[in-house]
């Protein structure tokens, strides 16, 4: 793709969710919604790889959809209410249509099928901004409606389950992730209603580990579980704090994932939901399992034991870029921050 082509999309990206984040009319809000998805539909495409195209026409379909059913309800609420702004969605029956709609299109269980299967075919560059920036616009609107706290709590839930158990038995990197943005959205969407300032830390955050973690997998070129068992090869010092990066997207103390899941555990308590508390916390043991599976192919099965992967015939020399640096950083050792955070 050419530079100039590659920096207008990416120009859109960001054009179209901010015209989401500023507007407060519906029809502002669902044309940056389609901005967005416009604009990385080349970059899906890009490689012309069966693969790449199978993805890049679920995920338009899948959008389309979404987009269709937001726009569809928005019309239902202003013949009810006479309304277009996005504040005064105040009948249940857009409201839940809604909400539905932004499920579908950042990917929430039980409307989240499509999310591993699109990641699966992009490269770590495509699927980095996938995974966190096309969650933005969405999310931005989900800030402004007043949700069903029962169908958010449903939603949470059944994503929290399901990014853990969806992964268990994957062995391809980039679907690992996929079912990680499932979960990791769950908390997201879990206390939202009750504490929004928390969902955008918890947002903050899991952005940061997941930019390291996907940078850390392209400098090791690495998609999937037997390629990780070779990669201190390349580059011990990276392959030695990986661990440390997974442990903290599983949400581990003392690591900075930690910190979210237990304000968010805490706030859910102070609402009497302690049962929903209890589900959430169990169903992220699940989610660890599989973080532990990557640690142990990255750490325990170094030399002199032996690997089922073919080594590389030469290695590039791969500095760690400073981006990178900041960001594994940041995802370790942020903890103690967190609360300086939460004041501002």
């Amino acid at each position: 793709m050419s530079p100039y082509i590659y920096l207008l999309m990416v120009f859109a990206l960001g054009l179209g969710t901010t015209i989401t984040f500023t507007s407060t009319h519906w029809l502002l809000a669902w044309m940056g919604l389609e901005i967005n998805t416009m604009a990385i539909i080349p970059l899906m495409a890009q490689q012309h790889h069966p693969r790449a195209v199978e993805a890049t026409t679920k995920y338009f379909l899948i959008q389309a959809t979404a987009a269709a059913t937001l726009l569809f309800a928005s019309t239902i609420n202003a013949w009810f209410t006479g309304q277009w702004e996005i504040s005064q969605l105040t009948n249940p029956l857009p409201l839940t249509i809604i909400t539905i709609a932004l499920a579908l299109k950042i990917g929430l269980a039980p409307v989240h099928s499509w999310l591993p299967d699109v990641m699966q075919g992009l490269n770590l560059n495509t699927g980095l901004i996938l995974a966190t920036w096309q969650k933005l616009a969405p999310f931005s609107i989900l800030f402004q409606i007043n949700n069903n706290p029962y169908l958010m709590i449903f939603l949470g839930l059944t994503s929290i389950l399901m990014g853990g158990w969806g992964g268990l038995n994957q062995t391809q990197l980039r679907k690992l992730l996929a079912y990680s943005s499932i979960a990791h959205l769950g908390w997201m969407v879990l206390i939202l209603q009750f504490f929004p300032s928390l969902t955008l830390i918890t947002l903050i955050v899991y952005i940061i580990m997941t930019f390291s973690i996907f940078n850390i997998l392209k400098m090791n070129k690495a998609t999937n579980i037997n390629s990780l068992s070779t990669s201190w090869v390349k580059n011990p010092i990276t392959s030695a704090l990986t661990p440390l990066v997974l442990l903290s997207l599983g949400g581990l103390p003392p690591l900075t994932g930690f910190l979210p899941k237990w304000m968010i555990l805490q706030e859910l308590t102070k609402q009497h939901l302690t049962l929903t508390a209890t589900v959430a916390a169990l169903s992220a043991l699940i989610s660890l399992y599989f973080y532990l599976r990557l640690s142990y192919a990255l750490t325990l099965t170094t030399a002199p034991n032996t690997s089922t992967n073919i080594l590389p015939w030469r290695f590039e020399n791969q500095n760690m870029k400073m981006l990178t640096a900041i960001s594994i950083i940041m995802t370790i050792c942020m903890l103690p921050l967190l609360p300086t955070i939460m004041m501002i």
